[in-house]
């Protein structure tokens, strides 16, 4: 079995955990950075020369192999030029989500199969039971079930998550009564491959500034400028930067993105409930694909509020009718299908959303 390690006390938990249950166990770090150095330091990221130090150190104190894989044009292909190519098309990706998909479970499964390994246990927070369905994390808050919704049938055959069953309080009490120095390792957060944190300044280095209008939904009149509509994601409302009031005073919103006539529109945050969801590229691991409307929920961003829906599910399209209202729906985002269930929500699919 092959243990992806992070460096974060997650997947050194996930190992042991594996270890422990018998399993011939093999860790593997994934390199994911072109030049280290670029990528965050200490605690804010998860592709960081230390993290690959971590992951050993862990390996060590398990008594397992460890080795590391070299994936960085692999990731800089799939990952951070799919992500800069989203935002110039007016969308607003998700890295992780993509990462998962293209990386720690193709690249990494695939490499792993080929090696003769039988399955990959990651630390990821989400559960498999025995009837093979996705189901969330107990531990609500810290649920990952969202950004492996676009696992297929034959990537969670593969998969092991181990600490499903668990709150991330008693993982990190675990890593320390096992003696593992990450314990008290804080999380990661933001995009790991922005060393910054600025989102922005990224992508104007890779597109170049693009002046454009910044118009007002309501009345039709240009209250700004902007320069580039890439910088901006629906939902927006800080760094607007525009040069008069809404005529009653109330804040505005980014309402759309426009690449084709780099506009940004804005309006009353109102205007950005929308009822109606339609994502293309439909995945289904939760059973057979439903015939005609299922009742069930869905979350339409990572640790989004979840709401009742009617999803249909039309060849490469899928539907989904809210029973009430969500503002903010980005077109990139993914939209995933819950069931809920006694023993855990159960992931029925998922999809991209395209408005």
């Amino acid at each position: 079995m092959l243990a992806a390690m992070s460096g974060g006390v997650d997947s050194a938990v996930a190992a042991a955990r594996a270890v422990q249950a018998g399993h011939d166990v093999t860790g593997v770090h994934l390199a994911l950075a072109r030049n280290p150095q670029t990528y965050r330091t200490g605690a804010r990221g998860c592709c960081t020369l230390e993290d690959s130090r971590d992951a050993r150190r862990a390996a060590d104190v398990l008594g397992i192999p460890f080795y590391v894989w070299d994936m960085a044009d692999r990731f800089h292909a799939d990952v951070v030029d799919d992500f800069v190519a989203e935002y110039a098309a007016g969308r607003t990706p998700n890295p992780c989500l993509r990462c998962n998909e293209k990386i720690k479970f193709a690249a990494v499964l695939d490499r792993a199969v080929a090696l003769g390994f039988d399955a990959v246990v990651t630390g990821h927070h989400a559960r498999l039971g025995p009837d093979g369905l996705l189901r969330r994390s107990v531990d609500e808050a810290k649920d990952q079930s969202y950004v492996l919704a676009v696992l297929t049938r034959e990537q969670l055959d593969r998969s092991i998550f181990p600490l499903g069953d668990s709150t991330k309080a008693q993982v990190r009490q675990e890593a320390a009564e096992r003696g593992l120095a990450v314990a008290d390792k804080p999380d990661s957060h933001d995009i790991c491959f922005i060393a910054d944190g600025d989102t922005r300044g990224f992508l104007a280095q890779r597109l170049g500034e693009t002046p454009g209008d910044v118009v007002d939904a309501t009345t039709g009149a240009v209250v700004g400028q902007h320069a580039g509509a890439y910088a901006y994601t629906v939902g927006q409302r800080r760094g607007l930067h525009l040069d008069r009031p809404a005529p009653d005073g109330r804040p505005r919103y980014v309402l759309s993105i426009t690449p084709k006539t780099n506009t940004v529109t804005v309006g009353p945050a109102e205007a950005l409930e929308v009822s109606t969801v339609r994502a293309t590229r439909p995945l289904w691991t939760g059973g057979p694909r439903p015939d005609g409307p299922i009742e069930c929920e869905v979350q339409l961003r990572a640790h989004g509020v979840v709401v009742p829906a009617a999803v249909t599910v039309d060849g490469d399209t899928l539907h989904a009718e809210l029973r009430r209202p969500v503002r903010g729906v980005a077109a990139g985002q993914a939209i995933v299908a819950y069931r809920p269930d006694p023993a855990g929500d159960v992931v029925l699919g998922s999809a991209t959303i395209t408005g």
